[in-house]
């Protein structure tokens, strides 16, 4: 997969990185990545609209992008198969708020809870994260 490194300006002051066991305590849900600002942007993603985490089905742990997955792991990735997208493995990085995978889906590029944008470009990667 190649990394979206926006020339965007980004402030990594108050970002995190983690790795396997440990997770990022400013988040409600277990969450790791690489260089993970407040609204789950990462190294890799980070312009105005990448403000969603998915959960892998492997570690049940939310990360910003399949690259954070990869680099802070110890374990190949593993997709949520269909018959459980009615759990929540999305997270809004903006409200917080997880929704499961069938509203994201159905509710395209923005979030349900706030409003908040989310990259139209992921749609391109369902495929890293949910058997689609």
């Amino acid at each position: 997969m190649t990394a979206n490194v926006t020339d965007e300006p980004w402030d990594e002051t108050d970002c995190r990185t983690t790795h396997t066991p440990a997770t990022d305590s400013r988040f409600a849900v277990p969450l790791r990545g690489v260089t993970v600002d407040g609204e789950t942007r990462c190294r890799h993603w980070h312009s105005a609209v990448d403000v969603l985490a998915l959960r892998f089905d492997c570690c049940g742990t939310y990360y910003p992008c399949a690259a954070c997955h990869a680099e802070t792991t110890d374990h190949d990735p593993e997709r949520l198969p269909r018959d459980r997208f009615n759990e929540r493995a999305v997270l809004c990085g903006r409200c917080r708020t997880p929704l499961s995978v069938e509203r994201y889906l159905d509710d395209g590029d923005s979030c349900p809870s706030c409003g908040a944008v989310f990259n139209p470009g992921c749609r391109a990667h369902y495929h890293l994260y949910f058997q689609v």
